[in-house]
């Protein structure tokens, strides 16, 4: 599967950045929609339904796009701000939740900064920068001193560790 989505990565990842540009008119809100299109995509085969055959996966790399672009457009009024780092904890940890419940978000946690730790710090650094403090691919690649190519390849990267880590994807 693994290399499956990296050769799909390699082959639609230019052209599904492009679209989503014409779409929403923001390279870096392009950046995040291409990427969560083949997190989705690769979140496919790890749920509880079996995935299904995909004859044409350009195609549903589209529509996956397609329909995250009109979740975003329903989404843009509700946004909030970014999250603290040191606020993750009272954000994952419901005050209301059971006694499973927070024991379960705290392992998952724990989990991720573990996880996190594990990766390489470039790829931590870019992860962090783009999904807590909002920083576009651009400004990441920037201050990193890489291409902004590089810096979608570390989130990539990051993504998909983190979402091994937790368990939600298969090695």
């Amino acid at each position: 599967m693994a290399e499956d989505l990296d050769q799909l990565f390699r082959l639609y990842h230019r052209e599904l950045q492009q679209i989503a540009y014409h779409r929403v008119g923001d390279r870096q809100m392009a950046a995040d929609l291409t990427q969560d299109t083949f997190v989705r995509y690769a979140g496919l085969s790890h749920g509880a339904v079996p995935a299904p055959h995909i004859d044409n996966p350009r195609f549903f790399l589209m529509r996956i796009l397609r329909n995250l672009v009109i979740d975003m457009g329903r989404s843009v009024s509700r946004r909030g701000e970014h999250i603290a780092l040191h606020d993750v904890d009272d954000y994952l940890l419901d005050p209301s939740a059971g006694p499973e419940r927070q024991f379960e978000l705290r392992r998952q946690l724990e989990c991720l900064h573990l996880a996190l730790n594990e990766l390489p710090p470039l790829c931590r650094e870019a992860l962090l920068l783009n999904r807590l403090e909002g920083l576009s691919h651009q400004a990441i690649a920037e201050r990193q001193g890489v291409s902004a190519s590089m810096v979608c390849k570390h989130i990539m990267r990051a993504l998909r560790h983190c979402i091994r880590r937790l368990g939600l994807l298969d090695e």
